[in-house]
Order: C-alpha cells, then structure tokens, then sequence
C-alpha cells in the first residue's frame, strides 16, 4: 500500500538562512517510529547531512516543535537539530556559501526505521542568504575590493563594514543576511579576491578607512557614522578602526583578540603595530587529525609584545564584545575580561560583553551545521574550534539578535528607521 505520509514546512519552504521553520509530518501509522534526515551540499561540494529517530503521536504525526529525538544526530525536543546537527561527508570542513545569489537548499526526508528506510516523505527548504529586494553591487573602487549590499525601500539604514580576514576572498553571508534584516552593508576582502594579491605579509589601515569612508558617502546610509562587525583575527582589525579612525561609533568583537596578531598594521607607511605571534611547541594534536591551538598565541601583555596591543581606550564609540567559553583557536574569554578591566581602568563606559558556555570558536549567523574543526588560514592545518554542538547553536540564534539590536541602536538615525522584510 502506498505511503499517505506528508512533509511540511512552516511557514514556508522558503525562508531566509537565520530564520526558524517547523517540521511536520503527518499521515503515518499510529505511534510509528521513522527516521527524518537532513541534507545539504555547500558550494564546494561538501555534502553535510544528519538524521533522527521519531515517534508519531497516536494520530500519525510528528511535530519537531513538541516532539523529541529519541536517537540519532541530536535527543530531546530541537526543532531545528536537523539542521544545525548536520556534519560534513569528510573531516574538517565547514560549511561554505561563498556567493550570496545562491541559496542553501536542504532536502528533508521520512524513512520507514526497518529494512532499507524506504523514503516516505520529502520536501526541500530553500534557506535564501539575501532577502526579496535586497541589491548585491560588486565594489572595485580605488583600493576597496568586496561587495555591498543594500536593502530595499528608500532608507536611510545604519551603514556597516563587515570584515572577514583570513583563509582569503570574500565571505558574503553574514553580510547579506544583516542587509535582509535592514543594514546597508559592505563586506570587503583583504587578500586572494579579485586582483587583490594571493597572500599578505602586512596589513594597512589605510585600506580599512577607504571602506569606511566608501560606506559613509553612501546615500541610504543612516548617518555619517558607521558600525564595524569581525570575527576571529578580523576582530583585532575591527578594535583598530575603532580607535584609529573616526566615525566609528558601534564595534563588534566575536571571538578576537585584544591584540594585533600574526601579522604587522601599518598606517600612512608607518607600522603602528607590531604583530603578537604564535609558540607552535604549544599546539596540541589530537586523534582527528585537528589541532587544539588554545594556548599557543603570546602573552599580549608581556611587556616585549607590548607593542601588539591595540588602545581601545582611545575609542570613541560603542563595543560589544562576544566570547565563547569554550573557544579552542584561542583564549577569547580572556582577552575579553582583559579589555573590560582596561575600559573600567581608564573610566570608559561605552561597551557590553556576553559570553556563552559550551560554544566554540566559530559564532556565525544561526541555524548552519555545527563546525567543531576545518582549515586554519594561518596554521596552514585543521584545528579544533571547540563547543559543543546544542549549545553552540543556541547562542548563535541569542547573538544574532543580541548584534542587530546592538547596532540598530547606535546607529540607526532615528527608531522608526525603515526596517527591510523578506
């Protein structure tokens, strides 16, 4: 007899990548348990997939929202553990989306438990990394290489740089994603993108204030300030343009350093930073083959890397600071408590920090699959990015928001600002 089984997502099969859906399915027997799988192929080729164990209520439905895992990628009730669950075809690899024109597509499906898991049910969730309306320009002006996105309507919309460092090119989604939910953004690349060079051995600021300066001259930007958002080394680029370069007035920090690392910033041809450097003898291999990098970077306050250490205390705008307690490329946490005691030392007030228990390294927009190890840019190796899955999930969803409040409300020109809707 042919299955009746049914496979919803609500409220739609298209959604944006940071936006929640609900899983249902209907039409099985009475209490029958099946298995419902996940999966997804990034624009290299990786395909990431997981699977959990259901049991239909007495009329023949599964409801993600109520119901719980019993087996498999995740237990408990999760109602998006199917997709933040999924893990990579190969080690070491995490998700990539590298052009947003092309959206996420992940396949759903119910498999009978016995035998082979004949398929019951499918359906395809179309997760979009740019919104209905939202313009994606290529930018190759003056030295500035990268890509802005602009929201729909007529604006004006808080204006920010959005800075991704190594493993070279360029890194669109969380770009786009911050233009879908109302930002004007320009997202830019410092190396191995376009006619950019295919490796660096320094860095500019120079280069950083041309993309500021890009962002305030554009028309729908809110005001002539700007905001800034790294992750990793870009957040040590992030707290220089914020206390080097005016009209900075709102900074987040995911997951940096409270110095200039790896590698020298110079400004107007002049090093104004040293860079804070790595002690390979303290990299710890482990039995997947990924490093564990935790405790390798020197100590920044020592007084011979002195010179690495970045002022923030000269800032004139906002930070918030976000930590991963389980952070294992480096000791995130407590570059954080160094700078707040830093701030507090010298009677700024103008940041906040959170930090999040059981998340690892690599904080990004919700609801992708959990990255626990892939390439390191400068290691030239895998490493461990540390957390643990469910709870690295979660605190990607409460930072999001946590981010686009944060900026919305420091530099947005007035509260009623037009907000973008997919």
């Amino acid at each position: 007899m042919a299955s009746q089984a049914r496979l919803r997502l609500l409220p739609s099969a298209r959604c944006l990548f940071d936006e929640p859906i609900q899983v249902k399915v209907a039409g099985l027997r009475s209490r029958q348990v099946v298995s419902l799988r996940a999966s997804s192929t990034d624009d290299k080729g990786t395909v990431f997939s997981s699977a959990a164990t259901y049991r239909a209520n007495g009329n023949g439905e599964i409801d993600l929202k109520r119901d719980p895992s019993l087996s498999g990628s995740y237990v408990g009730v999760e109602p998006m553990g199917l997709l933040w669950s999924m893990t990579p075809d190969s080690l070491h690899k995490r998700l990539q989306k590298i052009n947003a024109l092309n959206p996420s597509m992940v396949k759903f499906s119910v498999h009978e438990e016995a035998g082979e898991g004949r398929i019951l049910a499918e359906a395809t969730n179309e997760r979009i990394l740019m919104g209905d309306g939202v313009i994606r320009v290529p930018v190759k002006e003056g030295n500035i290489r990268g890509v802005l996105f602009t929201p729909p309507g007529r604006g004006p919309f808080p204006a920010v740089l959005d800075l991704y460092t190594f493993g070279g090119g360029l890194s669109e989604k969380r770009a786009s994603l911050l233009a879908s939910r109302g930002f004007l953004v320009l997202t830019v690349a410092l190396y191995g993108h376009d006619d950019l060079p295919k490796n660096i051995k320094e860095i500019h600021l120079d280069y950083l204030e041309e993309a500021v300066e890009f962002l305030k001259k554009q028309t729908k930007g809110s005001s002539k300030k700007v905001g800034v958002i790294s992750l990793s080394k870009s957040g040590d680029l992030a707290l220089s343009v914020a206390s080097y370069l005016p009209d900075v007035e709102a900074t987040v920090w995911i997951n940096g350093c409270s110095a200039n690392v790896a590698l020298p910033l110079y400004y107007k041809k002049r090093q104004i930073h040293s860079a804070l450097m790595f002690d390979l003898k303290k990299v710890i291999p482990t039995e997947s083959g990924a490093f564990n990098t935790k405790y390798v970077l020197n100590n920044p306050l020592a007084e011979e890397n002195k010179g690495s250490l970045i002022p923030i205390e000269r800032a004139k705008g906002h930070f918030l600071f976000v930590a991963s307690e389980d952070d294992l490329n480096w000791d995130s946490k407590a570059y954080v408590d160094e700078m707040v005691e830093r701030l507090k030392r010298h009677g700024k007030e103008k940041f906040e920090s959170v930090s999040y228990p059981g998340a690892g390294h690599y904080l990004e927009p919700p609801y992708g699959p959990y990255c626990p190890s892939s390439f390191h840019g400068v290691l030239g190796r895998p490493v461990l990015w540390g957390g643990e899955p469910k709870s690295h999930a979660a605190a990607e969803v409460h930072m999001w928001k946590k981010i686009q409040d944060f900026l919305r409300n420091h530099l947005s020109s007035d509260a009623a600002q037009n907000r973008a809707k997919l």
